[in-house]
């Protein structure tokens, strides 16, 4: 269909459009890939294969199966309902619909939130992403062929401490966010949609496939499946809720913004339940594709977080035949994912100014890009010339990803929990879940009023526990 203006933040792909005009994606699964490739990122790659395996495998994904239905999946449907009533950027659509519900202002702050969150969490996102970029270069390029595991510490270390270096690939990830986000959402977001994610999926695949076949692969599914119960602690389990709410992308805009371009006759439920599906199966296989690489060399310890990435995987690759190949694809696989989410952090905002301020999408995205450029600036920094610089216990990099994940995503999730579930009226809300049965939609309902404002809650305290403990 021609691209539609009506009261739309940007161009949707897909044909059809609402009552209004409101374009709308072309169908629930357009909707799904987008969620899933905000969802996927590098939690999914570095971080739940390594918290299951060390949580008693099978038990923990048992335990955080439960959670994603009790806690990410009831948040993230009200989340999606909210961004469909509204049909407008994030922070628009908290004004309308505070409004529709006769309620005092402040609820606004949660599209503010949100849409600031992201924002916060793109400009160290960029630089994360960046080591991937230039790891791509260094593994197709046999920086890691034969290598040592000190020789491969002390090219990740160089890295970190060159700024000059981490600002040039921060640059680089920045401006291809930028080219994507500006594209609109049909160039833009919908070619991410409909290319990148298929791509991710195949890589995923290939590399699961290397594994199989170069790996210790047994050892990689008694470590991520095993049933160790014992091994499962409340640690454990308050481990698995915290990750359900945060692997779904929720509390940052992106989900409310892509449930804007809803068609009217999807269910919500079963699309929402699809992301999740999608998004652990994308970290199992993660992790299967990992971890028989890991394994393979006895003298590697799994590990999350940068270390497995940047440190173990290139000595294991560097040290195995075609591992130069898989492993640069793997490289790409981790920048794709990364890629994939950080369209979704800057849409929300470059939606609002569009909306708002009558900005064009070029200079909205030039603007937004600037600023978590220049924010990312001191995430850079934070890892050399400023890493003994610190407030409160914090570098600024650490405290950026305090603030955001910590702090305004469970409050943002929170308080999407207390306005749907509390705040709205139900009429308003069992009109936009019509399609689901009674009984459907009474447990969600009930689920989202009494068990989801609990545990994101304590994920709230515990997060700020576990930080100043």
């Amino acid at each position: 269909m021609a691209e539609q203006q009506q009261q739309s933040p940007a161009e949707v792909d897909g044909s059809g459009s609402v009552p209004g005009g409101h374009p709308v994606w072309s169908s629930r699964w357009t909707f799904v890939l987008a969620a899933t490739g905000s969802a996927v990122g590098l939690g999914n790659i570095w971080k739940f294969p390594y918290i299951a395996g060390e949580n008693g495998g099978g038990a923990f994904v048992l335990v955080y199966l439960l959670c994603i239905l009790l806690v990410g999946i009831p948040v993230m449907v009200a989340e999606v309902m909210l961004g469909r009533r509204g049909r407008q950027s994030p922070i628009n659509t908290m004004r309308r619909l505070t409004t529709e519900a006769g309620l005092e202002r402040h609820w606004h702050a949660i599209g503010w939130l949100g849409v600031m969150a992201g924002l916060m969490i793109l400009s160290y996102y960029a630089v994360i992403a960046g080591w991937a970029l230039n790891y791509i270069g260094k593994m197709a390029g046999g920086a890691f062929q034969g290598a040592s595991a000190d020789q491969v510490a002390i090219i990740f270390a160089d890295l970190l401490s060159d700024p000059k270096a981490l600002i040039l690939w921060q640059t680089v990830f920045m401006i291809l966010t930028l080219l994507v986000v500006i594209g609109g959402v049909t160039r833009g977001l919908g070619v991410a949609v409909r290319v990148l994610m298929p791509v991710l999926f195949v890589l995923l695949l290939i590399l699961l496939v290397f594994g199989i076949q170069r790996g210790d692969f047994a050892q990689a599914v008694d470590f991520l499946f095993s049933f160790n119960y014992e091994a499962l602690t409340w640690a454990g389990v308050l481990e698995a809720m915290g990750h359900a709410f945060f692997t779904l992308s929720l509390g940052m805009g992106a989900i409310m913004a892509y449930g804007a371009y809803m068609p009217e006759h999807a269910r919500i439920g079963r699309t929402v339940l699809a992301v999740g599906f999608l998004d652990t199966v994308v970290a199992l296989v993660a992790g299967l594709a990992i971890f028989p690489i890991v394994f393979a060399n006895p003298s590697i310890a799994p590990g999350a977080g940068p270390g497995l990435l940047f440190v173990s995987l290139p000595i294991a690759f560097g040290n195995m035949t075609g591992g130069l190949l898989f492993g640069s694809l793997f490289f790409v696989l981790v920048t794709l994912a990364a890629w994939s989410s950080a369209i979704s952090l800057i849409e929300p905002a470059v939606a609002y100014l569009i909306e708002s301020k009558k900005f064009t999408r070029i200079t909205a995205n030039l603007l937004l890009g600037g600023i978590a450029w220049v924010v990312g600036l001191g995430s850079v920094l934070s890892f050399n010339i400023w890493a003994e610089k610190q407030v409160a216990g914090f570098n600024f990099f650490e405290f950026m990803d305090f603030l955001t994940s910590s702090v305004m995503l469970p409050l943002t999730g929170l308080f999407i929990a207390l306005f749907v579930g509390w705040m709205m009226r139900p009429e308003t809300v069992r009109g936009e879940l019509a399609d689901e049965s009674g009984r459907v939609f009474a447990s969600w309902y009930w689920i989202l009023r009494y068990v989801s404002p609990i545990a994101v809650g304590i994920i709230f305290v515990m997060g700020l526990y576990k930080t100043f403990s």
